[in-house]
């Protein structure tokens, strides 16, 4: 459970209508984010839960995202995501807040007892079924893997990511709910018109798409064409409704997890 009992899979409504109408108030500052980032609580008719509310007036200007705000792609991949069937994206809300207007996601609370799918181990030492993305050093030279599990959960965040064009995959951004399911969080940098993906989630670069990977694409397609591009059209531009549906035709016509990018960093960095 969340902090509030809310689960955001099975009570998903009602996390929307806390998001959405409960009173917010700050706890303090998530002072490790880029953009102001802020932990709250709300609270409405009984329910409580905490959040993070991103204000629009936190924001740094990105040369290479000059349209729409990245509070309206946090809530643009909660939309997609909750498409998709897989609810990969905690629930998410454009609202007002006590800094003005700005995204607002319910909060997950990881147990201290779940065990890591992504980040750095010793290089001799890979666990069972992990793939090794990167190849790091600590201060004294010893040599690391940047690495993730061989998961079927990280398999759907990795295509619900090429699907965005999320450039900030960070292994940090990688949550497991006490529902033992996989969040994705911080979405601000997504859904540009060019190729952006950048993510530590490369384990099946080139690789088939599973068969239910598949059928979400062909029902997304429809979507991005109807219901969902009305609700993303408040929030990003034609053209990038656009790139996201030609992303969408182009994972259904190679049926492939992408490959790693040549003309860019295909990692983002910190990756972690």
């Amino acid at each position: 459970m969340t902090s509030s009992g809310i689960q955001p899979r099975q009570d998903g409504s009602a996390a929307l209508r806390l998001l959405r109408d409960g009173d917010l108030e700050l706890e303090g500052r998530l002072v490790d984010a880029s953009n102001t980032t802020l932990r709250g609580v709300l609270t409405l008719d009984g329910m409580t839960a905490r959040c993070v509310y991103k204000p629009v007036r936190g924001e740094r200007p990105l040369w290479d995202f000059p349209d729409g705000t990245l509070a309206g792609r946090e809530v643009s991949a909660y939309l997609v995501s909750a498409a998709t069937g897989w609810d990969l994206v905690p629930p998410t809300v454009l609202r007002d807040g006590p800094l003005g207007p700005g995204s607002c996601q319910l909060w997950i609370d990881e147990p201290d007892d779940g065990e890591p799918l992504v980040g750095f181990v010793p290089a001799d030492e890979l666990p069972p079924r992990w793939f090794p993305i990167a190849a790091a050093r600590d201060d004294d030279g010893t040599p690391y893997a940047l690495a993730h599990a061989d998961d079927p959960r990280l398999a759907r965040l990795a295509v619900l990511d090429a699907v965005i064009n999320n450039a900030d995959r960070k292994g940090g951004h990688v949550l497991i709910g006490p529902d033992d399911r996989i969040y994705g969080v911080d979405h601000g940098v997504t859904f540009h018109v060019e190729e952006k993906l950048r993510t530590v989630l490369w384990g099946w670069a080139g690789r088939q798409l599973p068969p239910d990977a598949v059928e979400m694409l062909d029902g997304l397609a429809g979507q991005v064409a109807g219901p969902l591009g009305a609700e993303l059209a408040d929030h990003l531009t034609i053209s990038e409704i656009a790139e996201l549906a030609a992303r969408v035709d182009r994972l259904r016509e190679t049926g492939r997890f992408p490959l790693p990018p040549q003309e860019w960093p295909a990692v983002p960095w910190p990756p972690m």
